[in-house]
């Protein structure tokens, strides 16, 4: 058994920046847990699935992509969920919210993961800060990444498949959306 999930990662500028903001992050105030992956919009969140059975999982997976096609995805702006986790804020669309009901319901229907909470109570993000996030400098580690923001649009071509390897999460597989 294997530990998965689904998202949407960036590539090229504002990949580099997300990346660059943590790890300013923690050379500043020793946040450095979000480095564990890369700047990703999760889609799904982390699962348990059977390694031996990936091809089936990549399968399905593309066989629900080719019903979608590519988003343009605005980053805007520093936002926190209360004092435990600092992100970019993502805008959500009409396209970026139905595609991840649609995912939802296909992962619980074919795949049999189960529908989290998280699932359920979609707030697209980047995680740039969190888990080693301490109260005592929560203001502080905020107001260096406000300073810093982000703003920008990505281009989502396909859905990103996780793995968890060694501590760290990194993209296995890229399921490229079908429609043009």
């Amino acid at each position: 058994m294997q530990k998965y999930f689904l998202a949407l990662v960036p590539e090229g500028k504002i990949q580099d920046e997300a990346t660059a903001l943590k790890y300013e992050l923690k050379d500043a105030f020793n946040v450095k847990y979000a480095l564990k992956s890369p700047a990703h919009v999760t889609m799904k969140m982390p699962f348990v699935y059977n390694e031996a059975k990936e091809g089936v999982l990549l399968a399905k997976l593309r066989q629900f992509t080719q019903e979608f096609h590519s988003m343009k995805i605005q980053v805007d702006g520093v936002e926190t969920f209360g004092q435990r986790v600092i992100f970019l804020g993502i805008a959500a669309d009409a396209d970026l919210i139905s595609f991840q009901q649609e995912l939802k319901l296909y992962c619980k229907r074919e795949l049999n993961l189960v529908d989290e909470l998280s699932d359920r109570n979609f707030h697209p993000h980047m995680t740039i800060a969190f888990k080693d996030l301490k109260k005592n400098n929560f203001q502080q580690v905020l107001d260096f990444a406000k300073a810093k923001a982000i703003q920008g649009v990505f281009e989502a071509q396909h859905l990103c498949l996780l793995k968890r390897e060694s501590g760290r999460w990194t993209v296995y597989q890229k399921i490229d959306f079908g429609k043009k």
